[in-house]
């Protein structure tokens, strides 16, 4: 009877393990699926741009006077453009900073110019926070459409606030973009649509026939292809490691499977034997590597995704050029 009272107190035991597994089990799969319910993905598309590109587009500005080249000012000038044009842009910003503090003030139009080629040259390194404090620290606020590179400064500001995440900004720059030059503006707002990842406005943002067959191409590929993320989780919810393999990961699928099955049978073997701490103990072990692997399928297939859909975007934009950087008319 003793015997058969430690059992029952053994099976009871091990009954409200259980339940508590499966109570575990709804929430951190809600939880995991949380984020993956609209398909939603984040491809990272950019460009840089090479030196033979940048050397082979014009200038806006007039070229530097015979006495300007002779200031201090403008010996940092032409240095600063020089070095801009290798791309050594750390370098160059430190040039055109010299030039505007030993430019006078009386000196308007060449030191826009100067303000201009910092912010442009922080942009072009990628520096998008640096270029937009450099505008905000300048006078080309107060410009207008006679500037020379009056639309080069907004595609600049346009893609430095989307690169920063500041949509409200960004979109208010290519209202102005659209109003300047709409064919430009067509461009920035599919290529934004792509470069979101948002795959059911790209059609709708097609501006001719031609790029409406391409986008409409790229958009049946990657619906073909694209991975369900929470087919990846509910089939590694049934088989630790399925949802890897769903996706074409088998090597973790399979260490998933194995990991999963060793920790299940050493907490069967406690639990048996007697030994409940140790099989707490793994059971935890278990639900760690149970619960994570039902998440970590779903991060894998929204991965899986964003690179299937990066390789054909990226092709898509640099074909149209569709980069906001490539819209430029004007370097150094």
């Amino acid at each position: 009877m003793k015997e058969w009272s430690s059992f029952n107190t053994l099976m009871t035991k091990i009954k409200r393990l259980i339940r508590g597994a499966l109570s575990l089990f709804i929430a951190l799969s809600l939880a995991g699926c949380y984020g993956f319910g609209k398909g939603t993905i984040q491809p990272q598309l950019a460009y840089a741009m090479p030196e033979w590109r940048i050397q082979s587009m014009p200038t806006a500005f007039e070229p530097l006077k015979e006495q300007e080249e002779a200031q201090e000012w403008g010996k940092e000038y032409k240095i600063g453009v020089a070095l801009a044009k290798e791309l050594d842009l750390y370098r160059a910003v430190t040039a055109f900073k010299r030039a505007h503090i030993l430019i006078p003030k009386s000196e308007m139009v060449r030191r826009l110019e100067i303000q201009y080629y910092l912010v442009l040259s922080y942009y072009i390194g990628h520096r998008f926070e640096d270029a937009l404090e450099a505008f905000e620290s300048s006078s080309l606020a107060m410009i207008d459409r006679s500037f020379p590179v009056y639309k080069d400064l907004l595609i600049v500001l346009y893609d430095c606030y989307k690169n920063l995440n500041e949509i409200d900004h960004a979109n208010r720059v290519l209202e102005a973009i659209h109003q300047a030059d709409q064919p430009t503006g067509e461009k920035l707002k599919l290529s934004y649509a792509i470069s979101q990842g948002e795959v059911n406005r790209i059609v709708a943002a097609s501006y001719s026939p031609q790029i409406k067959q391409q986008s409409e191409e790229l958009v049946h590929f990657y619906d073909e292809y694209k991975k369900s993320p929470r087919t990846a989780q509910a089939l590694n919810a049934l088989i630790p490691g399925a949802g890897y393999l769903y996706i074409g990961q088998k090597q973790t699928a399979i260490t998933a499977f194995l990991l999963n099955s060793l920790c299940t049978a050493a907490a069967a073997y406690f639990f048996y034997n007697g030994n409940i701490p140790a099989g707490i103990v793994m059971t935890s072990f278990e639900a760690g590597w149970y619960f994570g692997g039902i998440y970590g399928a779903g991060e894998a297939a929204k991965t899986y995704n964003e690179r299937l859909f990066e390789n054909n975007a990226n092709q898509m934009m640099r074909k149209n050029e569709l980069y906001p950087v490539l819209a430029l008319q004007y370097a150094f």
